[in-house]
């Protein structure tokens, strides 16, 4: 049998409270009988919390993903530990990569074998043991320690660690050692350390994908672009996430909470749950760094080849007439001139993407591109590179809309042959397109809808 603690609970009873005669003498009553109905076992850890309004409701959950951000936010290192051995199984560095791990555990291991041998001398090293916890300095840092059965957890803080997220540690810990039973037990048995496929779900326990590097969505869907625009906060999000992109090729968090400040007079935890709102839909996307700076470089990579001492730069302008006037102008160049040319086609470009010209946009794009390479702009070869294959994404995205519904309408006249000709179009192109969104998972339905239609014939 597995039991199963779930907290907290929600549950809306669905019954206007001023037609209600139990309302609020007999809530918890109530509540508790309607919920019994589904098998829960409501004997014990019950708290009962009255939200009586849809904005009471909105400003919990408002406060709860606001401290869930500043709790990440004060997390440098997160370091799991053998608890026999003291010997590291995960570290993971969030902000802190500057920890030497190696040091940090020696002093762990000697500061708990004091504190076990002399709890007179406890106090006196500001070193205290409150409710499991282990409190104490190491550095400029402050130290947060648990102890589970057979493994305890160190978090590397900037400053002293919070209620919420004692809270966490405790409930990370026990579901860490139970869901990775087997795994702790071939360590203590065997000495082996491979806790390395562990980290997703620490990142999960620990709302890590807050302080992540994020970027945009390519593509908005027409009802989520239009509750967007319904909602003026999330439309000053997504606006100032635009021009945060400008500049880099990600953004983060905090960064575009302080921008919308700027413009908008209201509180941060009201724009980060807006935040949330879009990350949740998918609009608003967690990345690293390592991965956008690996993106940029493949782009660069692929392109180095053809770009061949930046002579070309693609075959949209191999055969353009400006590209010739620009490199006898590019000779006598001064470094105002082109940053000012790189500036002009990269507004020319966005202009032309936002009226849908997608493959002027491309040859605006790689005129900035061939300018920047050129006069070796590193930053600025990325940033571009980043934003051709953001268009490129959305090239290949009505590529495949068009010939998903051109194979469509020709399933629906039982044209068969057509049918299976226009889904394997859009079949190569989820293939040669890996960073489209849900990419897997449509190859596999796509694969399906032709296996069946290849039947009828």
């Amino acid at each position: 049998m597995v039991y199963f603690q779930i907290s907290p609970i929600g549950f809306d009873c669905r019954t206007d409270k001023n037609n209600c005669e139990k309302y609020p003498d007999f809530c918890k009553e109530c509540v508790k009988a309607q919920l019994e109905k589904f098998g829960l076992n409501l004997d014990h850890n019950l708290k009962f919390t009255i939200i009586d309004s849809e904005e009471k409701h909105i400003q919990m959950f408002q406060d709860l993903i606001w401290q869930k951000f500043l709790d990440v936010l004060n997390i440098k290192y997160i370091l799991l530990m053998a608890k026999e051995s003291g010997l590291a199984l995960v570290d993971y560095p969030i902000s802190g990569a500057g920890v030497n791990t190696e040091i940090l555990t020696g002093f762990i291991q000697a500061n708990i074998t004091f504190s076990e041998s002399s709890n007179t001398s406890i106090r006196e090293a500001s070193y205290r043991n409150n409710l499991q916890f282990y409190e104490f300095q190491y550095e400029t840092f402050n130290i947060l320690l648990k102890n589970g059965q057979f493994i305890r957890i160190c978090l590397v803080l900037d400053h002293k660690a919070s209620d919420s997220l004692k809270t966490l540690v405790t409930d990370f810990l026990s579901e860490y050692e139970s869901r990775y039973l087997d795994k702790i037990g071939t360590h203590i048995r065997k000495g082996m350390r491979h806790f390395e496929d562990t980290i997703d779900y620490i990142k999960d326990s620990f709302n890590v994908k807050l302080v992540f590097p994020m970027i945009l969505t390519h593509t908005l869907l027409p009802d989520e672009l239009d509750l967007i625009q319904k909602n003026p906060i999330q439309k000053a999000i997504i606006n100032f996430a635009k021009i945060l992109l400008t500049s880099k090729t990600f953004f983060f968090i905090i960064n575009l909470i302080d921008e919308v400040q700027k413009i908008v007079r209201i509180d941060a935890n009201k724009i980060l749950y807006e935040v949330y709102q879009l990350i949740e839909k998918k609009i608003i996307i967690p990345t690293t760094i390592e991965t956008v700076e690996d993106t940029i470089y493949k782009f660069q990579e692929s392109r180095a080849v053809r770009i061949a001492s930046n002579e070309l730069i693609s075959s949209l302008i191999s055969n353009n007439d400006a590209i010739n006037e620009l490199k006898e102008k590019a000779k006598h160049m001064s470094e105002e001139e082109v940053n000012s040319s790189i500036i002009s086609y990269i507004r020319k470009a966005e202009a032309a993407e936002k009226g849908l010209a997608y493959k002027e946009a491309q040859i605006e794009y790689e005129m900035a591109l061939y300018l920047a390479s050129g006069f070796d702009y590193r930053e600025e070869v990325g940033r571009i590179s980043f934003m051709i294959l953001e268009l490129d994404k959305k090239i290949k995205e009505l590529e495949l809309e068009y010939a998903l519904n051109i194979g469509e309408k020709a399933e629906k006249k039982k044209d068969y042959i057509k049918a299976i000709n226009y889904y394997q179009q859009g079949l190569k192109i989820l293939n040669d397109a890996q960073d489209l969104d849900g990419n897997d998972s449509r190859i596999k339905k796509l694969k399906k809808k032709i296996a069946n239609l290849q039947k009828n014939l």
